[in-house]
């Protein structure tokens, strides 16, 4: 197959499965195994990462306007030394620590543990795992609390749950919904809040792996048309996704996605 055919898949399936709580490294690894594709490149880390980079432009295009809102209330948080009741200053703060967790530990862990799970074997396994945890979150989860609620060790929770999506397969979106599905967040409000935490998450990421690009130790030569391919189809399907999770939520359970994972 061609490879810009194969740019346009992966590009995708990154976008879908990055808000779908499915795996995004999970299907990025399977997908290439599934079709026989041996392309080096297609398959590699790097490529992988410009794909995430695709999702992060979905993410900041439809969330733009709650971070014009977020970044000046927590700026004047820190100004005023006081959230002076505004609900925008307490979430620009429950995001920041909700993503220390993953900047504590995922420029420590995240090559050893994609070294190790990067095997369609293990990724199979994680997805039931994952699965697992998505039922019963969503079964025992009492649904009755909206995102303004949530405090700062339950923020802080959420973050060290999101560090587990390190392994293919989990699922950052998945076991971030599952953790704030467990601490009473409705269905909406627990994917919003993993969508906006993400946007850190993922572009801190995206530049710690992007510079292993630039400097030439990724392993593979990069090809500029396959990255545009890529990052294009991640993006529009990534905001298709997004949109469509959001949505479904509000009147449907997490089944669907229990069943299609294992």
């Amino acid at each position: 197959m061609d490879l810009s055919i194969q740019a346009l898949i992966m590009g995708l399936v990154q976008g879908l499965t990055e808000f779908l709580p499915v795996s995004s490294s999970g299907h990025l690894i399977l997908v290439p195994w599934l079709f026989g594709w041996k392309d080096p490149f297609i398959d590699s880390l790097a490529f992988s990462v410009m794909l995430h980079m695709g999702t992060l432009l979905a993410l900041l295009v439809y969330f733009w306007r709650d971070w014009l809102k977020l970044i000046p209330a927590g700026l004047a948080t820190i100004r005023d030394r006081s959230f002076k009741g505004d609900p925008d200053r307490k979430m620009a703060w429950l995001i920041a620590v909700a993503t220390i967790p993953a900047i504590l530990v995922g420029p420590i862990f995240n090559d050893t543990v994609e070294a190790w799970v990067r095997e369609p074997a293990r990724v199979a396994l994680m997805l039931c795992v994952g699965a697992a945890i998505l039922w019963l979150a969503d079964r025992w989860g009492s649904k009755a609390r909206e995102m303004g609620s949530l405090t700062f060790r339950g923020a802080f929770g959420i973050g060290v749950a999101q560090v587990l999506a390190l392994v293919p397969g989990i699922s950052r979106s998945g076991i971030s919904i599952s953790a704030g599905l467990f601490q009473g967040l409705n269905r909406e409000a627990a994917a919003r809040f993993s969508f906006l935490m993400a946007t850190p998450v993922v572009a801190g990421a995206g530049l710690w792996e992007a510079r292993k690009i630039l400097t030439h130790q990724a392993g593979v030569n990069p090809s500029a048309h396959l990255i545009l391919i890529g990052f294009v189809a991640a993006a529009v399907s990534g905001l298709l996704a997004i949109h469509f999770m959001l949505e479904f939520l509000k009147r449907q359970p997490l089944t669907i996605f229990v069943v299609y994972r294992v």
